[in-house]
C-alpha cells in the first residue's frame, strides 16, 4: 500500500537529527567530483512541517490562467497553432521553454497532443545540442508554481565538465547572463524541413518509432534556432 504523505513525512522526519537536520549524504551528489559546493561548513536547513494542503498554483482555474490573456510574443523562437517556444535569458548558453497554447498540464494532456509533445521535445533537443557552445541539453519539468504545461530545455555549456548533471542549475543561478548580443543572434530557421512539427503532420509515417525523424542524413534533424559561431 501506497505510503501517505503524513507516513511518507514521519518517516524522513526520523532520520534528523536534534534540530530536524537530515545528515549531508556525502556518499552521494555532495561526493561527486560535479558538486558545486565545498562541503565545509555545509549543512541542509532543518526539515520543516508539513503544509496542510498543496498549495495554489497560478492558473489552476483555466479563466485565471496567463493563457487566457493571450501568448506573449517576446522571446518567442518558433510555433505553430498549439505550441510555443521562447528563448530566456539565462547564464547557459540557451534555456528553451516549451509550452502548450491550450491551457492543459502534463497530466492531462490529450494524446494528439502528447504525441506532438515528445516529437518536439525531440526536435527541439537536437536544435539545442546543435549549438556550437552546448554539450548535452537537459530537460527540466516542475509545475510547482503554474498549472499550465511548461518545460524547459537547458544548454549545458560544452567542455565544462562541472556542469554536468543535475548540479547544472546551481551553477546556472551564478554564472553571468548571455550578453543581449550573443542573445539576438539566435533566430527562427525560416524554410521549413522535417524537424518542423508541421511537415511531420503532413506526413507522418516519416517518424521513426524512439527515434529522430529520417531526413536521409545521419543525424536526422536540422535545428530550429541557430546561433552564429
Amino acid at each position: 500500500m501506497p505510503e501517505s504523505a503524513q507516513d511518507y513525512y514521519d518517516r524522513v522526519l526520523a532520520a534528523t537529527d536534534a534540530d530536524g537536520r537530515l545528515p549531508l549524504a556525502v556518499e552521494a551528489m555532495p561526493g561527486w567530483d560535479i558538486f558545486p559546493y565545498e562541503l565545509d561548513s555545509l549543512r541542509l536547513k532543518p526539515l520543516q512541517p508539513l503544509l496542510e494542503r498543496e498549495p495554489d498554483r497560478q492558473g489552476e482555474d483555466p479563466a485565471s490562467c496567463r493563457c487566457a490573456q493571450g501568448q506573449p510574443s517576446e522571446g518567442v523562437i518558433w510555433s505553430d497553432e498549439h505550441w510555443r517556444v521562447s528563448a530566456e535569458r539565462s547564464g547557459l548558453p540557451i534555456t528553451a521553454v516549451l509550452v502548450s497554447r491550450e491551457h492543459h498540464d502534463l497530466a492531462d494532456l490529450p494524446a494528439e497532443l502528447a504525441g506532438e509533445f515528445g516529437r518536439l521535445l525531440v526536435v527541439i533537443a537536437a536544435a539545442i545540442e546543435a549549438l556550437p557552445s552546448v554539450g548535452r541539453a537537459h530537460l527540466g519539468r516542475y509545475g510547482d508554481g503554474g498549472a499550465h504545461l511548461h518545460v524547459f530545455l537547458f544548454g549545458r555549456p560544452a567542455r565544462a565538465g562541472q556542469f554536468r548533471g543535475s548540479p547544472l542549475l546551481d551553477w546556472e543561478e551564478n554564472l553571468p547572463k548571455i550578453p543581449v548580443t550573443v542573445a539576438a543572434e539566435r533566430e527562427v530557421r525560416r524554410r521549413p524541413d522535417r524537424g518542423d512539427l508541421r511537415w511531420a503532420r503532413a506526413h507522418p509515417g516519416s517518424w521513426r518509432s524512439g527515434g529522430p525523424i529520417d531526413s536521409g542524413s545521419s543525424r536526422g534533424l536540422k535545428p530550429i534556432v541557430r546561433r552564429a559561431s
